[in-house]
């Protein structure tokens, strides 16, 4: 072969394998997946046989888990990844579910099972629910705890994961026990039992765009704390957390009330609590007055309406109550004093002071306002606050439940035929979204070798042409 075809060919397979290798990485390159909720009653028989009357037992959420609906928890902020071009998937949530029942008269339980941290996994056609589980065995008694169990399979249903958009967003999957599953479950079920349907909605950022190289830059200074400012005077920033009362929650949403909530003025939804923030207002020696920003409105059948908004908190010698602005139609008023909590010693630390899920219970004004459905003294949700005393002081993270997903477009054919469950929605490509395509490696090698035959063809024609016109130009 001439020298300079030998040089010619192999500055094409250069320039050609230097095109499509970085854009075939770039292409192929997982997205983060940051922020979601899934939703998932795990069984919704064992739910009614630990409440019922044999198990006589309950439920206890931690980790910021929630409720949801009639029977399901919600648990959140989601992180993982996301490949579009593969539809591998992976999102991890925080949060769990402690179900306890058949008390002995020593108080221990003999179901104690503990589900947390339900992770999902999505390659190809198939879906696998993960969970750490904490269990009681029903024979020995003993207590183990096992990581990230491959719990249950999902069902896909022929869903098509591919795809460009900014969300994944899956409804009602179909969840099948696993045997490993159905030994942490402490052997309640066997393997294949049907769960309840998993449901879950996880935010993508989009990917990450290759910036060019230039010199490093010097970063602005960091913000600089007021001396003596944690000590005494005037709040930077605060925010108060309560989720009112689990049980109204349910009472909500449930199948009496069939109702949900709306949060206005910059109120946010945190799962198992509503945050009011922005505060305002003064600190000093672990006293604290403060006001927030934000309303939750309540409505539903049954007359149901109740509005709460303006909140405040004060905390004087260790004890808090909690105010807040009451629209209903049987009470209205300002400043209502709706639970007191015990704060403790609030001191101020690093530029911040907090108060971490102290017990509240209603007052008698604050029965007034739930019509009597709790009487004073009931147990509330627990008060969470925090609030800034200098400009570089972070407030504690919020339960990080994404965006809110859009409602499900009509079932496809073949997903209706593939599973005859409420059919689930993956995110697909937007017609909007722009995507560079690749072309498959054989394609590309075939192509490769076509330019480089075309080349040679080239050369052997054009030999009295300068080296110039030798080189491969770009079309």
């Amino acid at each position: 072969m001439p020298t300079r075809l030998r040089a010619l060919m192999t500055v094409l397979c250069a320039a050609v394998l230097g095109a499509l290798l970085p854009a075939a990485t770039a292409h192929a390159e997982s997205r983060t997946v940051q922020g979601g909720r899934l939703d998932w009653g795990i069984k919704a028989s064992f739910q009614r046989y630990v409440t019922g009357p044999v198990a006589h037992g309950g439920f206890s959420l931690t980790g910021g888990a929630a409720t949801v609906g009639g029977s399901g928890f919600r648990f959140h902020s989601a992180t993982g990844t996301y490949d579009a071009d593969t539809g591998t998937f992976r999102a991890a949530f925080s949060g769990g579910v402690r179900f306890t029942g058949h008390r002995s008269g020593a108080g221990a339980y003999q179901l104690d099972l503990t589900l947390s941290r339900p992770t999902v996994r999505i390659a190809g056609s198939t879906g696998t629910l993960y969970v750490d589980v904490t269990g009681k065995a029903k024979d020995t008694g003993a207590v183990t705890t096992s990581r990230q169990v491959p719990f249950a399979s999902l069902s896909l249903g022929g869903i098509d994961m591919r795809g460009g958009g900014t969300s994944v967003v899956l409804n009602n999957l179909p969840a099948t026990l696993t045997a490993q599953g159905a030994r942490s479950f402490a052997g309640y079920y066997t393997a294949g039992t049907a769960l309840d349907p998993v449901s879950l909605s996880a935010d993508v950022r989009p990917a990450a765009q290759r910036k060019p190289s230039t010199a490093p830059t010097s970063k602005a200074p960091e913000p600089t704390r007021t001396p003596g400012g944690a000590e005494a005077g005037k709040l930077t920033d605060g925010a108060v957390d309560w989720g009112v009362r689990r049980t109204f929650r349910e009472y909500v949403t449930g199948d009496i009330a069939k109702g949900k909530w709306t949060l206005s003025s910059g109120a946010l939804d945190g799962g198992a609590l509503f945050r009011f923030p922005d505060g305002e207002g003064t600190y000093q020696d672990g006293d604290l007055t403060a006001s927030f920003r934000g309303a939750v409105r309540f409505t539903g059948e049954h007359g149901l309406d109740l509005s709460l908004g303006g909140v405040r908190v004060t905390v004087r010698d260790g004890d808090g109550t909690l105010y807040a602005d009451v629209t209903s139609a049987d009470h209205t008023g300002r400043k209502v004093p709706l639970v007191t909590f015990t704060a403790g010693d609030v001191k101020a630390k690093d530029g911040l002071a907090t108060v971490v899920e102290a017990p509240a219970k209603l007052t008698a004004q604050g029965a007034r306002v739930f019509a009597g459905m709790y009487p004073e003294g009931t147990v509330m949700d627990p008060v969470s606050l925090a609030v800034a005393l200098t400009a570089n002081a972070a407030l504690p993270a919020l339960p990080d439940l994404g965006s809110t997903p859009s409602a499900p477009p009509s079932p496809s054919a073949s997903a209706s035929e593939a599973s005859p469950e409420p059919v689930a929605k993956a995110a697909r490509r937007d017609a909007t979204d722009e995507a560079i395509p690749v072309l498959p490696l054989a394609a590309a090698a075939g192509s490769l070798l076509a330019l480089a035959a075309a080349a040679a063809f080239t050369v052997r024609r054009r030999r009295a042409r300068t080296a110039a016109a030798d080189s491969p130009q770009n079309d």
